[in-house]
């Protein structure tokens, strides 16, 4: 029987250290952290640290969580050694290729593209499911569906990607591209590369939905196996574009953009690729469409939270890096009090230079609380992010716009941006 080592006991690595053993392996799982044994009979367990023991076993390959980096030392050791690794959606798409994906990868967006394709995919099969990056491994739906033909709408993070070697979406998107993870990988480059091997192993009939706006994507997008479907906001002579208010898909109308309940023009590209991909998946246009005019937004990102006295709350927690930030600042004229900051990305601030007109304040809280005073006329450091609300209701009038947009990670207050999110929708309401 052939040994694997599952390294990191979070949510996905113990759903596919569970498929890996259903699959007939020996399963070795370590993790720094203390591991919850229910379910895992069978499984070798070595937690609250990784033994040096542990190196000297063989393995036909290693399934490591995305968020360890190849440059922990463990890890690098089995990278110096040569050992296949990959990250649980490689796994898992091996054991269910009867699945057919949607997979979307990009800067921001993503959460937003994967949750509108599914909201589609089950108007056409109500078991449709949903995985990735988004929350859910798609190991957890192998293990239910093993043997099923499903649609799968698959949100993928970069270090996810970088773990896959034969991995096959039949339609994938890149939404855009924008310095991030700078405290993962090794260059900017890198990062924008690992993001197109998205479509690397797709064959002529399926689809890459190529963003024409997005001068990184045009740069980094090449060799590309498949069919290219060219989308653009600003231009009508390529695939997918709006024309009339209308979504267009070559001379199909997808739908009509004052149907979107979604704030902001990035929003309405995000719905566009969307669509196109449920399209290519056998969705209907009438589907899509019904779609379209329910669809009210992903948690945490532009949500709106509460009006109270005449200023609207927003929780934008999601919006980790400057990128992010920028397009939700772009779906507001004026008026906006900025709460902003967290752990440090080392990713430069500056593109929020150009919104200062629009920032009636900001409140920057947090790690980089200080690096935020360059960047806007009007700006105050504090602790902590109920500090900066406190700030903001004092200032607070009608027709203002109160927006949690943090532009940097959580984990420097937080266990993770949801978190933050929850918190914040909290407060708000118990103002």
């Amino acid at each position: 029987m052939e040994s694997v080592l599952v390294i990191g006991g979070a949510r996905s690595g113990i759903a596919v250290s569970k498929l890996l053993k259903k699959q007939g392996y020996h399963v070795v799982l370590t993790d720094m952290k203390k591991v919850d044994r229910d379910g895992l009979d069978g499984i070798e367990i070595y937690d609250e640290g990784h033994p040096d023991f542990l190196k000297e076993k063989e393995y036909a390959f290693i399934v490591k969580n995305p968020g360890i980096p190849y440059s922990a030392p463990f890890v690098r050791y089995f990278v110096e050694k040569g050992v296949p690794i990959y990250t649980e959606i490689e796994f898992a798409y091996s054991v269910a290729k009867e699945f057919k994906f949607g997979a979307i990868t990009g800067t921001d967006g993503k959460t937003t593209i994967t949750t509108l394709l599914y909201e589609m995919l089950k108007e056409k099969d109500p078991s449709a499911q949903v995985a990735g990056n988004i929350g859910i491994p798609l190991s957890e739906i192998v293990l239910e569906h093993a043997g099923e033909s499903l649609d799968v709408a698959l949100e993928l993070s970069n270090f996810q990607l970088l773990g896959t070697k034969t991995f096959h979406p039949s339609v994938c998107a890149v939404s855009n591209l924008a310095p991030d993870h700078l405290d993962y990988m090794d260059s900017l480059d890198a990062y924008y590369a690992s993001k197109m091997k998205i479509y690397e192993n797709c064959t002529e009939s399926d689809w890459f939905i190529r963003n024409v706006d997005d001068p990184l994507i045009m740069e980094y997008a090449k060799n590309i196996p498949c069919r290219v479907i060219d989308f653009s906001l600003s231009r009508q002579d390529v695939d997918l574009y709006v024309k009339d208010g209308k979504a267009m898909l070559w001379d199909t109308v997808l739908f009509d953009v004052s149907d979107l309940k979604i704030v902001g023009s990035f929003n309405c590209g995000n719905a566009m690729m969307a669509s196109c991909m449920a399209y290519k998946l056998g969705v209907s246009l009438e589907q899509i469409q019904d779609v379209i005019r329910s669809f009210k937004g992903v948690e945490h990102r532009i949500e709106f939270v509460k009006e109270i006295d005449g200023v609207r709350f927003y929780n934008d927690t999601k919006a980790t890096n400057t990128h992010a930030a920028c397009a939700a600042l772009s779906a507001f004229d004026s008026n906006v009090i900025l709460l902003c900051g967290g752990k440090d990305k080392h990713i430069s601030f500056d593109d929020l230079k150009q919104f200062d007109q629009r920032i009636k304040y900001c409140f920057s809280f947090g790690q980089t609380k200080d690096q935020f005073a360059s960047i806007f006329s009007r700006q105050k450091s504090v602790e902590t992010m109920e500090e900066a609300l406190q700030e903001a209701v004092k200032i607070a009038r009608p027709g203002d716009v109160v927006l949690l947009s943090p532009a940097c990670s959580s984990f420097d207050q937080f266990k993770n941006y949801e978190i933050r999110g929850e918190i914040f929708k909290d407060l708000v309401h118990s103002l």
